[in-house]
């Protein structure tokens, strides 16, 4: 069965992943929000029927596959919106593009090497209107170490791979997504937050385990001498 746009019937999904989470939008960023995720939803459907963005075929698939993770972050309130974050291999866009619309301001780079999902992640960043997101069509390896002050990946390589690769990259935290045990702490690297979760539509189980670099502030994107 394939995917549909279901326009305002893809709110209900989204309120009952925001209530799991508890995340802290009220009001008008609450509306902004709903009134988003159903753009970048029809947009991912409009899309996957042309260059196959994912596998799933279920609207409930979906909107965890993109909202999940993102929304466990924003509801521990783990995310600091002065710091700038990257999404490496971000193919449609989670976690990265939804953590900036759960957390209006984040400066979030969307790292993806394959060209037709550049395309989409641009046109959909375009469509949102998100000024604090940035879309590159590269690998990781194409950015200077300490580009940012945050990591984060889904599925690009294994974890340990992508806790060195993370650790290039960060000034100060990496975010490993799993779905079983958190990986060995890498060198100059401390356990940070550990996030244990179940998707709230399709009840996956899931984890978010974060290392911190030894020796930096947790709310200082520089690196203490």
């Amino acid at each position: 069965m394939a995917l549909e746009k279901l326009g305002a019937g893809f709110v209900p999904l989204l309120e009952r992943v925001l209530r799991h989470f508890d995340v802290p939008l009220a009001g008008g960023e609450r509306a902004r929000f709903l009134e988003q995720g159903v753009v970048l939803l029809d947009r991912a459907v409009e899309w996957n029927a042309r260059i196959d963005l994912t596998s799933v075929t279920e609207p409930e698939e979906l909107v965890d596959l993109l909202f999940a993770d993102a929304a466990a972050l924003a509801g521990a309130r783990v995310v600091d919106p002065r710091e700038r974050w990257v999404d490496v291999g971000s193919g449609i866009g989670a976690p990265g593009l939804p953590l900036a619309l759960l957390v209006p301001g984040v400066p979030v780079t969307l790292v993806e090497p394959r060209t037709k999902r550049v395309s989409f992640l641009r046109t959909a960043v375009g469509t949102l209107g998100l000024g604090n997101v940035s879309v590159e069509r590269a690998r990781s390896d194409a950015f200077p170490a300490l580009s940012f002050d945050v990591a984060i990946s889904r599925a690009t390589m294994p974890p340990p791979e992508w806790l060195a690769e993370g650790a290039r990259l960060a000034r100060r935290r990496v975010w490993v997504l799993l779905a079983r045990a958190a990986s060995p702490v890498h060198g100059g690297w401390e356990t940070g937050p550990n996030l244990s979760f179940i998707w709230p539509l399709t009840k996956k189980e899931r984890r978010a385990a974060a290392y911190d670099r030894q020796g930096v502030d947790q709310h200082s994107s520089e690196i203490e001498t």
